[in-house]
């Protein structure tokens, strides 16, 4: 008996003690690469982001001491400037192209060529080369294509016998022709992370579909889609974060115009902080930028949380 007492003390005695995460081997890399890494960050994001901050609340043009406090007033500016809303309205737009016609294209694209030949191949580097070009690089070619008096666009209009309008420089087209753009260089990666959700579907699950005579829709609808949901899930994320931090693009494309009717919030906090030597109004900005960046984060997170639980 009492060597039964014994060892029920020692299990008992071995649930309470400390569970050991870590092991010394995998300590030792830790110790080894955290460190180089989280100065890094500290030095080029922390930084930068605490360094924002603290201008939004002084008038500083970038030379001299930081001595003038205003406070609140910076973030005041920001909000009543007239072309901030036409920013976050830009800004919004390209997030609802991006999920209403980007994505869904991507995936239309991924069901098309997830199977694996060499033809099909050659169709996935074509779609995706637009997303390996530098946006600046894409923004120069389409300024070329879009150019009302050299461009490529009015040239297929002269040939048929239609008179294109000078896009980059009206209004009305500016927001369309960049957001053609915008489809045309992201959808591609979209497309990559669909094909490898596709792709790691168990070929068994398929086949099973079709031998009990599930059509091809279907099977779509209701086995594929659902099963690469954590793609769609990072695809979606990426496009959001990606949307309102748009910047590359537009400048060699419209940079802004006409008229700031153009801008997204970061060409915006480029055209009038950085520009123009207001470096505590673009620190609000930014502050601003970064706040809704997390919020979306963090709702984003909270809403996949509910869905996972149901």
């Amino acid at each position: 008996m009492a060597s039964v007492a014994t060892g029920v003390d020692l299990q008992a005695t071995r649930a309470m003690r400390p569970r050991r995460y870590m092991d010394r081997k995998s300590l030792l890399p830790l110790l080894l690469f955290l460190p180089p890494a989280l100065i890094l960050f500290t030095l080029f994001v922390v930084m930068p982001m605490v360094d924002a901050a603290t201008f939004s609340f002084f008038d500083w043009n970038g030379y001299g001491p930081i001595t003038d406090f205003v406070g609140l007033k910076n973030y005041e500016d920001v909000i009543t400037h007239r072309n901030f809303g036409t920013a976050i309205r830009n800004s919004l737009i390209v997030v609802a192209v991006s999920l209403a016609i980007q994505l869904p294209l991507a995936m239309w694209c991924a069901i098309a060529l997830a199977e694996r030949s060499w033809s099909i191949n050659v169709l996935r580097t074509l779609f995706f080369l637009p997303f390996m070009l530098a946006e600046v690089a894409a923004g120069l070619i389409w300024n070329f294509v879009y150019d009302g008096n050299y461009g490529l666009l009015p040239a297929i209009g002269s040939a048929i016998g239609v008179e294109m309008p000078f896009v980059l420089g009206d209004k009305f087209w500016v927001i369309p022709a960049i957001m053609l753009v915008i489809t045309w260089k992201y959808f591609g990666f979209h497309m990559m992370i669909f094909i490898a959700g596709l792709q790691s579907i168990p070929g068994e699950v398929i086949e099973a579909a079709r031998l009990d005579g599930v059509k091809k829709w279907q099977i779509v609808r209701h086995i594929k889609i659902p099963m690469i949901r954590s793609a769609i899930v990072i695809s979606v994320f990426f496009a959001i974060t990606g949307a309102l931090q748009l910047f590359d693009l537009i400048i060699p494309l419209s940079n802004g115009g006409p008229s700031h009717s153009s801008h997204t919030i970061v060409t915006f906090l480029y055209q009038f902080g950085i520009l123009r030597m207001k470096l505590g109004f673009g620190g609000a900005i930014s502050v601003l930028l970064f706040i809704a960046c997390v919020v979306v984060a963090l709702a984003y997170r909270r809403v996949l949380f509910r869905v996972e639980q149901n």
